[in-house]
């Protein structure tokens, strides 16, 4: 009986020092996890593009005249977000490589780009106004392919305040009331 009870005696301490060691690395784990704080990094967004090109979407009258049209782009980015968006808006001005039609006068220059929040201020050259032909649908195409433009490749922009020469324009040709920030108007887009 004596042989059995040291048997059952070593089977039990056995059993013991599996369980003790299994329950001192389950312990283990849970104060790691406890004292270690996970830390995820958190998602922003890049104050500037990366360096290369990049496909945009700039937006110029449809050849018959009645709305506007996407016209795919490669532009190189720059290194600040403003300077981006002024490249970008130099291509739209150098106007479409195909079929469509141009929205701002060939003369025309950024003379900056300043990001307030949401709002992009561009200060535009006496020309976009001046070179501009008369009439509401050439007011529209010129506001609206701007501000399509700049708002589709730069979603973090919702609006565009228009300035000639550093004042706030407060029209381009007596049509649209530029005063306020202009929110972007996709429904004159017309798809292919």
């Amino acid at each position: 009986m004596k042989k059995r009870s040291r048997k059952a005696k070593g089977v039990i301490v056995a059993a013991f020092c599996v369980l003790a060691v299994v329950a001192g690395v389950l312990v283990y784990k849970k104060y790691e996890t406890a004292t270690v704080p996970r830390v995820e990094a958190p998602v922003q967004q890049p104050q500037h593009p990366p360096a290369g090109a990049r496909v945009v979407s700039l937006f110029f009258g449809a050849p018959d005249g009645e709305g506007l049209v996407r016209e795919g782009r490669e532009v190189e980015t720059e290194e600040g977000m403003e300077d981006y968006i002024s490249s970008v808006l130099e291509d739209l001005i150098n106007g479409p490589l195909g079929t469509n039609a141009p929205t701002l006068p060939e003369n025309t220059r950024v003379l900056g780009v300043r990001l307030n929040g949401p709002v992009a201020e561009i200060d535009f050259s006496k020309e976009l106004r001046d070179g501009l032909p008369s009439g509401s649908s050439a007011e529209v195409a010129a506001v609206y392919s701007v501000v399509d433009t700049v708002t589709a490749n730069f979603p973090q922009i919702k609006v565009v305040q228009f300035l000639i020469e550093g004042e706030k324009a407060e029209s381009l040709k007596g049509h649209l009331d530029l005063r306020n920030p202009i929110a972007p108007d996709y429904s004159l887009e017309r798809k292919s």
